[in-house]
């Protein structure tokens, strides 16, 4: 909970100075790379985390790094963060600063999982839909996960459509165990 309070403070105090600075895309798209590098390597997460590991040589990774890919005042920022001993919230801040951001923008993500990927006109086609359905801007998430079989799972926001094979075989699973048909004796 601390680490989450944190995060969303220090998010929305960027995304006020980036705005302010004029900013804000390139702040926005330095964030989805700090945090592609966070989910990508744990390793680096644990490292950013030690307590053992003096702010200078955390500052000197970070600036090897993150060298000449991020904006000067993203560049700044986190450099600020680290100094306040805050590095260690910097996937947390990375990841609510993008939720911040979606939603002073109301951009909608829609998260389809498939069972192979999709492709062009499908990507369209879903587009299409969840645009048809909301009035905001909209970023596709795209999920390859075998174990639903066919179909897809679509989830915007709160809703999901489930329509997975893998859902269908469940649902044709549960209604045999029901067994509304009586044994003849």
């Amino acid at each position: 909970m601390q680490g989450t309070r944190v995060a969303s403070r220090y998010a929305k105090s960027f995304i006020d100075l980036a705005t302010e600075q004029g900013v804000l895309e390139q702040a926005f798209g330095d964030m989805k790379s700090i945090l592609a590098v966070c989910k990508s390597n744990p390793d680096f997460v644990i490292f950013l985390k030690s307590p053992i590991i003096k702010t200078d040589k955390k500052l000197a990774v970070l600036k090897q790094l993150f060298e000449g890919k991020l904006n000067k005042i993203t560049d700044a920022y986190i450099r600020l963060i680290t100094n306040k001993k805050r590095e260690i919230y910097l996937a947390e801040i990375a990841l609510e600063f993008i939720n911040q951001y979606k939603e002073n923008k109301k951009i909608l993500t829609a998260v389809v999982t498939t069972a192979n990927g999709i492709d062009d006109v499908i990507r369209k086609k879903v587009m299409e839909i969840v645009k048809g359905v909301s009035n905001s801007d909209v970023m596709l998430e795209e999920k390859i996960n075998a174990s639903i079989i066919g179909g897809f799972v679509l989830r915007v926001g709160d809703k999901q459509i489930d329509a997975s094979i893998l859902r269908k075989l469940n649902n044709l699973k549960q209604s045999f165990k029901e067994n509304p048909f009586i044994k003849e004796m």
